[in-house]
């Protein structure tokens, strides 16, 4: 039984996978590749000390963001997509728990996100070695698992929303989680120096409601060799993993109540 299970989740998620990378997602590679090309032409003549430490940030963070936007795209439209063409309706009926079904989609969008984030750090760390930048290594794919971490988060946010609600407002409330997991600590010392009770306790709501995506964002340290303990990275990690399993929880609870 338990064999079944994985079998049908394996079928949803390679299904998933080949439809993600038929919708030329992975033209972001080249997009990737052409703006950091750009870059190590322009930055020596407009930052002529910086521009090591400038590049390197800007392709951590291209990395970052083209992720992000992967992630939420593609993760809001996932199930949509399949009730709009009413594969749903095929799919649902036959031995496949909704749960199967949600797990199988997250999946096979971590593996897309997964094939486009080596592609964009073998091609970062490719050009960094051709112009010979000095970089931390280590530090840099360490950053670079927890921002897998945290899209994997991110898609599950995508999924929670999308199962309820249209492809667009998904999105919309998908990348204002996102923008406030970044802030929730400043929204919390904001509260604080705020001297007012209703807002302190509004700001540690929020912040105790959204993740906070400051934990598995190392990028700026990574850049500097920095990381954190490694106990504390362990609880980070343990954070991004919880919270996504939870979400996706919330995700297929909300499906299952779902008619079709």
């Amino acid at each position: 039984m338990q064999t079944q299970t994985f079998g049908r989740i394996w079928a949803i998620a390679s299904n998933g996978f080949r439809e993600v990378i038929r919708d030329r997602v992975l033209y972001v590679i080249g997009f990737f590749g052409l703006l950091l090309a750009i870059a190590l032409r322009l930055l020596p003549e407009v930052a002529a000390t910086t521009e090591d430490k400038i590049f390197l940030d800007l392709g951590l963070a291209a990395i970052s963001v083209l992720g992000v936007v992967v992630a939420i795209f593609v993760g809001t439209g996932l199930i949509n997509k399949e009730i709009e063409k009413r594969t749903v309706l095929v799919l649902i009926p036959k031995p496949l728990s909704r749960a199967e079904f949600i797990i199988g989609k997250h999946l096979g969008l971590l593996g897309v996100l997964a094939v486009l984030i080596t592609a964009l750090m073998v091609i970062y760390l490719g050009l960094l070695s051709i112009s010979k930048i000095n970089y931390p290594l280590g530090s840099i794919l360490v950053s670079t698992l927890y921002l897998f971490l945290e899209l994997c988060l991110i898609t599950a946010v995508a999924l929670a929303f999308g199962v309820f609600t249209s492809s667009l407002l998904a999105t919309l409330l998908t990348f204002g989680v996102y923008l406030m997991g970044h802030l929730s600590r400043d929204v919390v010392a904001l509260g604080k120096l705020s001297k007012n009770a209703s807002i302190e306790i509004l700001t540690q709501g929020l912040y105790l409601v959204l993740p906070d995506l400051s934990r598995l964002n190392l990028k700026n340290q990574a850049v500097y060799g920095l990381l954190p303990q490694p106990q504390e990275l362990l609880s980070h990690a343990a954070y991004g993993v919880v919270y996504t399993v939870l979400l996706l929880a919330i995700a297929i609870l909300i499906f299952s109540h779902r008619e079709f």
